[in-house]
């Protein structure tokens, strides 16, 4: 009976550890999907003839976010809720990323739901500042601005002045501008020790202090390639 009742207890020590490995292979591979789903965002978006974020714009950025598939849903009152991934420039190339998720209201006649993907592009060193910090606000802590759309912007130089954040949106392949203010930046916790193994703050992984995870390039290598290809315009 002491025998059988020992066996009872390895077989379920067995089945907890499996399914505590398979819950982490779960969430590491909804993580690494993330950071190719953001890399396939940039992709599609800067290859697409005549539109997309501006040479002069994408070149002059310190950062780069991107969120796919931000859900926005509601009728009257609306909401926003994503999960993303950035990087900013360093001495040595673009960061490791930092990992975060974006939520916010938003007040306007809308019906129904829709996922939208979102690039928004830090433009200064106060923008720095506020997406290495662990939350902030859009429009309140971070000016933000829609961003312009075309191959080139030299036409409307505004952009580089008023705004620390300029944010674009693509749904059902239209791509534009998108107005983000009162949303909230925050770390997504979970999904950076997933990635990482442990907790990195946005502020160690953006400023350069750690090295990128192999798992980390499909992004980072599109948007270096993207960022050169603006900078030779």
């Amino acid at each position: 009976m002491k025998k059988l009742f020992l066996l009872c207890i390895v077989l379920a020590l067995v089945v907890i550890s499996a399914a505590s490995d398979d819950s982490k292979k779960t969430s590491d591979s909804k993580t690494t999907d993330r950071v190719q789903a953001a890399a396939d965002v940039l992709n599609e978006i800067q290859a697409a003839p005549d539109k997309g974020i501006p040479e002069d714009v994408l070149s002059s950025a310190d950062c780069v976010a991107v969120v796919p598939s931000m859900l926005k849903a509601g009728f009257v009152f609306g909401g926003r809720y994503g999960r993303g991934i950035a990087s900013c420039r360093t001495p040595k190339g673009w960061s490791a990323p930092t990992f975060f998720r974006i939520e916010g209201g938003s007040f306007g006649l809308q019906i129904g739901g829709e996922a939208v993907d979102l690039v928004m592009l830090i433009m200064n060193k106060d923008g720095m500042k506020n997406l290495m910090s662990s939350h902030f606000k859009l429009g309140a802590d971070a000016s933000v601005a829609a961003g312009p759309v075309g191959r080139h912007a030299a036409a409307d130089t505004d952009w580089k002045m008023r705004a620390q954040v300029l944010s674009y949106s693509r749904t059902r392949g239209v791509f534009g501008g998108l107005e983000l203010n009162g949303a909230v930046v925050s770390q997504d916790k979970n999904a950076t020790r997933d990635f990482y193994g442990h907790n990195v703050t946005p502020k160690t992984s953006l400023q350069g202090l750690v090295a990128a995870p192999k798992d980390a390039y499909p992004f980072l290598d599109t948007l270096a390639k993207w960022a050169k290809a603006a900078a030779s315009k």
